[in-house]
């Protein structure tokens, strides 16, 4: 029997919250505002809003944030390992910890809780990168104040942690929307003359559309559906918020 039922269905929505333990945490997560002096610093906020950006334009068959997603995902793969990497030195020291004693993990009495928007993969990848290093945090001022470690130990690992996402950061603040396609591109016209003279010309698998990030968009051409099955691409919000829409073919 054929169903004459319209089904309208809305989008998929999740609620997602980010609970941090430590201050370290939490400045990296804040960054710093410029004042006389003193230069600013991106926060996740702000890189949460650039990757919404480069993902949308990517999208858009811009070689140049294809090649921007590649870099930040390599770099988000070797800030994980580095996190890995300090994790087991620490996972070493704790083993001079004597039998006799069962030392559990120290939590905050009041973590903060933050709500999420984030409409890129690579955001949550950082978002994910950032827990990582709040527990290292947590894990390392608990090692210094059990006398397994000294201060400068603790010191040293908690800036290296620190500068592998200060280190993302960067990387994504210095991405620029160059404004070009792939015909563009091919075509040689004044906008691809003005891309490369500004940003370079990018590797040639990225420039003909054979190397992507595992989480690229499906590209949209004027005129055309997407290349791939297509997936709602969420509006770049001004500040993180609790509700992310999940686009079908990614739930």
């Amino acid at each position: 029997m054929a169903d004459h039922y319209q089904l309208n269905l809305g989008s998929l929505r999740s609620s997602i919250t980010l609970t941090l333990h430590t201050h370290h945490a939490a400045r990296i997560w804040q960054g710093r505002t410029a004042r006389e002096g003193v230069h600013s610093i991106m926060g996740m906020a702000g890189y949460i809003s650039v990757t919404n950006l480069i993902k949308q334009t990517s999208a858009q068959d811009d070689p140049y944030a294809d090649w921007a997603m590649v870099q930040l995902e390599e770099k988000l793969m070797q800030a994980k390992a580095g996190m890995l990497e300090l994790t087991q030195q620490l996972d070493r020291v704790k083993q001079d910890l004597p039998p006799q004693i069962d030392m559990g993990d120290n939590l905050n009495i009041h973590p903060v809780a933050l709500p999420l928007y984030i409409g890129s993969q690579l955001g949550f990848l950082a978002v994910y990168l950032l827990t990582d290093y709040d527990t290292l945090v947590r894990r390392t001022l608990l090692a210094h104040h059990t006398a397994l470690i000294g201060r400068v130990d603790m010191e040293a690992w908690i800036d290296d942690g620190a500068h592998l996402l200060r280190s993302l950061f960067g990387l994504a603040q210095r991405y620029r929307h160059a404004g070009v396609t792939r015909d563009d591109m091919a075509a040689n016209n004044a906008r691809a003359l003005a891309a490369i003279d500004k940003f370079g010309l990018p590797p040639m698998d990225i420039l003909e559309g054979h190397r992507r990030s595992q989480f690229a968009p499906p590209i949209i051409r004027r005129g055309a559906g997407p290349t791939d099955d297509a997936e709602t691409l969420p509006e770049e919000p001004s500040e993180p918020s609790a509700a992310v829409d999940v686009p079908e073919d990614e739930a």
